[in-house]
C-alpha cells in the first residue's frame, strides 16, 4: 500500500505520461538523497533505474515513496553560509557604506540646520 496521498498526481493520474520536466526534477532529488546519504548506492540505483524507464506516472511511486521533498526557497542572504563551520569566528563586514551613509545624514541635517537659521534670521 502506497503512502502518498490519493491527490498526489503518481495515485489521482497513474495513466497519465511523465513529463520530461518532471523526470528531470525527480533525478534532482534523487540525486541530492543520495549525496545526503538518506538513500544508499543500490536504492539510488533502482530508483534510477525506474525513473528513466517509467513511461506513466503510476509506475513512478516507488521513486517517490519515502523520498525528501527539495528545498523550495532560497536561504536569506543574511543567514547563507560563507563557508565557515559552527563555532568559527565569521570575517569582520566591511564598515564604509556603513560610514558613508551616517556621513552622508550628518552632513544633510548640518546643511538643513544653516538653511533653517538664514531663513529665521
Amino acid at each position: 500500500m502506497s503512502e502518498l496521498p490519493i491527490s498526489s498526481p503518481y495515485r489521482s493520474s497513474p495513466d497519465a505520461p511523465v513529463p520530461d520536466q518532471l523526470r528531470n526534477q525527480l533525478s534532482t532529488q534523487l540525486n541530492a538523497a543520495f549525496t545526503d546519504g538518506t538513500i544508499d548506492a543500490d536504492d539510488f540505483q533502482a530508483r534510477l533505474d525506474t525513473l528513466f524507464g517509467a513511461q506513466r506516472m503510476g509506475e513512478l511511486v516507488p521513486v517517490v515513496q519515502g523520498l525528501p521533498p527539495l528545498q523550495t526557497y532560497a536561504d536569506p542572504a543574511i543567514v547563507a553560509s560563507d563557508g565557515g563551520q559552527p563555532g568559527e569566528l565569521a570575517a569582520p563586514r566591511d564598515a564604509s557604506k556603513l560610514a558613508l551613509v551616517t556621513g552622508g545624514a550628518v552632513i544633510g541635517a548640518i546643511i538643513l540646520i544653516v538653511i533653517l537659521l538664514a531663513i529665521l534670521l
